[in-house]
């Protein structure tokens, strides 16, 4: 077989084609394996205590057993999948519940009910076990603007709490506080802010920080803001004894200068770069952004136009990073307005249906989020915790036997490139299929065993990544 291109000629283009692509590489690195929180709670300062997580479980679970005290009712209520078949009487509800609770988990799946009895049973368990995953100790918009010697005693406070909370074990597993915004108006209290806090934390600790501790950096604008976090990061390391890297930060999508510069551009990635490698997230802020478009309080939500183009545009300028991305809130709190022991059978029903409208929106916002591909969002009351769990659950479970096929297949194609010597360069691809595994595990949708459907070991699973099952597989 003859050839036309001199090999001299040909390695090198090739050569300077690879230092390009290795540039991509290391700038596009792709999803990150790492377990994302599927929201984060944010709680105002003052009110943060050490148990504040558990009584927030104890309260969403409370919520919803009382305004849905059975996983047929909850079905009803957010129209989940065969929810016309399910029974009505109180009697016909406990027969089939008894039914499926003796059934096996494969049995189960053959019956109409299965997905919201699991569902329901899912949000039950995670409830008890571990109602908030990630909590931001908040010095913005949830503390608001106070006399300095307040917010002081409040951030020396809520650092107390937080190390009471490391030693008993209640924090959530992310935790972290958002300070105030680096404009020229509140930088000097943000700064103040984090270094009293963290100062407090660490003293108090032992030089330790919690598990998956991050700061939020809100409201920003151009890169430099970021720059700045950093510097002072370092330190404030260097004071309190911390290694060169130690702290994390987030940032905020909330302005619509963050989608689109003076230059027309999108300045996201110039951003994240700023952080040099700090920052982890950023999180959408529905209603600064819908304020700053022009959009007038009755309509500002998630599901407003302008909401969506943000995602879109963050997706894009952010997408194959490993930068995680949240949504923002709902505003609406699944809350009855009338309080108190001796209501009438009207108050009751009232109460009821406010919820059930709360639930309903809040359910359809973090579906549409998931749609999207808005694994995370923000909870601000634990009453919405139950929502939160109820849409990302049914949008794992009813997406499971799709996702089966296709890990499954991308594994067998990548086995068979195993066999026959072949390179199978799409790991990316096989990391995001394997990604939607680990986030339903992660979040308590399914189980380890029932990854091992996709052809994956056990082993396979818990290395997290793509790239080194293929390895691993070659090795064999």
């Amino acid at each position: 077989m003859k050839l036309s291109l001199p090999d001299s000629a040909k390695t090198a283009l090739l050569d300077e084609l690879g230092v390009a692509n290795r540039h991509f590489q290391q700038v596009y690195p792709g999803d990150k394996p790492d377990r994302q929180p599927v929201h984060t709670v944010y709680g105002g300062a003052n009110l943060f205590k050490a148990d504040t997580c558990k009584r927030m479980g104890d309260i969403a679970l409370n919520n919803l057993q009382t305004y849905a005290p059975n996983f047929v009712e909850l079905a009803r209520v957010l129209q989940l999948k065969n929810h016309e078949h399910l029974p009505v009487l109180e009697k016909d509800i406990h027969e089939l519940t008894a039914k499926l609770d003796a059934m096996t988990a494969d049995e189960r799946k053959q019956e109409p009910a299965w997905l919201a009895y699991s569902v329901y049973n899912k949000i039950v368990q995670k409830l008890q076990r571990e109602a908030v995953e990630d909590f931001r100790v908040d010095f913005e918009d949830g503390f608001g603007n106070r006399p300095d010697a307040e917010e002081d005693e409040t951030a020396v406070r809520a650092a107390q709490e937080v190390a009471k909370g490391m030693q008993q074990g209640t924090l959530s597993p992310f935790i972290g506080i958002r300070i105030k915004p680096f404009t020229e108006d509140l930088k000097q209290r943000g700064v103040r802010t984090l270094d009293i806090f963290l100062t407090t934390l660490l003293e108090e600790t032992g030089g330790k920080l919690p598990d998956n501790f991050v700061v939020m950096l809100p409201k920003v604008t151009i890169p430099e803001q970021m720059t700045t976090m950093v510097r002072l990061f370092e330190l404030l390391e260097q004071a309190n004894g911390l290694a060169p890297g130690t702290l994390k930060m987030e940032t905020m999508v909330e302005a619509t200068q963050i989608v689109m510069d003076e230059e027309g551009r999108n300045p996201l990635m110039r951003i994240i770069r700023a952080s040099e490698g700090r920052c982890i997230a950023a999180h959408f802020g529905t209603y600064d952004y819908t304020a700053s478009c022009g959009i007038t309080a009755k309509y500002q939500t998630m599901a407003h136009p302008v909401c969506d183009f943000a995602h879109h545009m963050t997706k894009v300028a952010l997408g194959g990073t490993g930068i995680f991305l949240s949504d923002g809130a709902t505003n609406v709190m699944p809350i009855g307005p009338h309080r108190g022991e001796n209501l009438s059978y009207a108050q009751l029903r009232e109460n009821q249906e406010s919820v059930h409208n709360a639930w309903r929106q809040a359910y359809h916002h973090t579906t549409h989020s998931l749609i999207n591909g808005m694994y995370q969002g923000w909870d601000l009351n634990p009453a919405q915790l139950p929502m939160r769990y109820a849409a990302t659950y049914n949008f794992f479970l009813s997406s499971y036997a799709d996702a089966v096929h296709r890990l499954k297949t991308f594994v067998e194609r990548a086995a068979i490139s195993t066999l026959t010597g072949d390179i199978f360069d799409d790991a990316a691809t096989g990391q995001g299929l394997l990604n939607f595994f680990l986030k339903a595990l992660n979040c308590g949708a399914i189980s380890e065993e029932e990854i091992l459907a996709t052809g994956l070991t056990l082993e396979e699973v818990q290395t997290r990544s793509f790239f080194r099952i293929l390895e691993g597989r070659r090795r064999r």
